[in-house]
């Protein structure tokens, strides 16, 4: 499900990819999490005109409760905006409200920004008024700098683009046939944690703010939701088990085993239950238990590929990776070969240190990458293969593109010119190095001119 916790390596690796956006917060990838936002957000994404396989929805890993949009086509959701959520509908109303900052070109505009001439606001978040004591000491310090007025210019703006997303959320949601009920679920979560922060109306507050009031946005947009044809469907069930699924796996891995525990006790066996608990055993190393729930989840449903990941996720950590195998295959076939999976299954082929499943692993990884070029971990693993292969120039090109994703550009830049001196001058992997290498030098004066 990229704060990546990297250094858990590949504990259940399809969660633990690192890599940094331009946030410089850690993304969770998970192959069952992203078909589930993919399936989630596809016709709110058509219904805003937009194409389903240019945007991304991420999972970031943050206990905040968020999410933005930050250039291009992709929508953030923190990891905590998750766990609060309590329903598919609830995040579909988040991701249709992002989706409107995207068509409103609110991401590439500056009109707020020339205005302000800089400010720096230190708290963007979707209406979470805990940020109100970091906006109201920002904005003293713009007060003491005279610049009050570029202050209120620049909030105003957002205020107006928050308004606009809002509206074109609801309009998404409409188009897409799916209830406003979530959205407004949502929104009364932002206003209970007003109240829970003491954050009461007043000018100042109102002032000082990013986004409307939310007692306002709930007032507007209840009224729009109720009159749509669509506020009455009951969200899509199958969507809706899907996403308690993952909940609980995302919080079985981020959260402390004794909070997962104590939220799942062993008296619930639902799938929710079992999922969490195999995360959190398995973080706590009880390897006998985590595999207890894994089989306890196969026996429900015994081709269910993400159950057959988890069960080779924990064979391979708890160093039985020839056991892991057949698991891991499963999983592969059966998902079609899904490149966060695949990995994984090539990682445990490597981990069995046996030469005679080297050829499969290229060709898993090789594969993987070529779906899914933004895989720092298949890289690495490929990486491994190649030189074990006795083929040094490739391995360099693998670690290459490894280190650039990861923004490690100086060693980028030397593996990318190693594998450039011994690669075949014209070939396709000749190319790459130089483009890597052009990328890394780029990336190394654009940070040498900044300090």
């Amino acid at each position: 499900m990229a704060r990546l916790l990297a250094h858990m390596g590949a504990v259940l690796a399809a969660l633990t990819l690192a890599v940094q956006p331009v946030t410089a917060q850690s993304i969770l990838r998970d192959a069952e999490t992203e078909a589930l936002f993919r399936d989630m957000s596809a016709p709110l994404i058509a219904a805003a005109g937009l194409d389903p396989n240019n945007v991304d929805v991420v999972l970031i890993n943050d206990p905040s409760l968020n999410a933005f949009v930050a250039g291009g086509q992709a929508v953030y959701l923190h990891s905590g905006l998750i766990n609060e959520a309590q329903s598919v509908g609830e995040v579909q109303g988040v991701i249709a409200h992002e989706l409107g900052h995207i068509t409103g070109g609110h991401v590439i505009s500056d009109g707020g920004g020339k205005a302000a001439q800089g400010i720096s606001i230190l708290s963007l978040l979707l209406g979470a008024a805990a940020a109100a004591a970091g906006a109201g000491e920002a904005a003293l310090g713009v007060i003491m700098a005279g610049q009050q007025a570029a202050m209120g210019k620049y909030l105003a703006f957002n205020r107006s683009q928050e308004a606009s997303a809002d509206a074109a959320g609801a309009q998404y949601l409409s188009k897409a046939g799916i209830s406003g009920k979530g959205s407004i679920a949502f929104f009364k979560k932002l206003q209970n944690m007003e109240y829970r922060y003491g954050y009461t109306r007043s000018y100042d507050n109102e002032f000082y703010r990013t986004h409307p009031m939310t007692s306002d946005r709930i007032a507007t947009l209840q009224d729009t939701y109720e009159q749509d044809p669509a506020y009455n469907v009951p969200f899509d069930p199958q969507l809706e088990a899907r996403f308690q699924r993952v909940k609980a796996k995302l919080i079985g891995y981020v959260s402390e085993p004794k909070q997962t525990l104590r939220a799942w006790p062993a008296t619930m066996t639902g799938i929710p239950a079992r999922y969490a608990r195999a995360y959190a055993y398995h973080k706590e190393a009880h390897i006998d238990q985590a595999l207890a729930e894994a089989d306890a989840l196969l026996a429900k449903a015994p081709g269910d590929p993400y159950f057959l990941e988890l069960k080779g996720q924990i064979l391979l950590e708890s160093g039985r990776p020839h056991d892991a195998l057949e698991p891991l295959r499963q999983a592969t076939e059966q998902t079609q070969n899904q490149p966060l999976i695949a990995t994984t299954f090539g990682h445990a082929l490597i981990a069995t240190e046996d030469p005679a499943n080297f050829k499969e692993a290229e060709r898993v990884l090789k594969a993987a990458v070529a779906r899914d070029r933004r895989n720092p971990f298949a890289w690495y693993q490929l990486g491994v293969v190649y030189e074990a292969n006795g083929d040094t120039a490739r391995a360099r090109l693998a670690s290459a593109e490894q280190q650039v994703m990861s923004l490690q550009f100086p060693q980028a830049l030397r593996s990318a010119e190693a594998a450039e001196a011994a690669l075949p001058k014209g070939s396709p992997d000749w190319l790459r190095a130089q483009d890597i290498a052009m990328q890394a030098r780029a990336a190394i004066e654009q940070q040498r001119k900044r300090k």
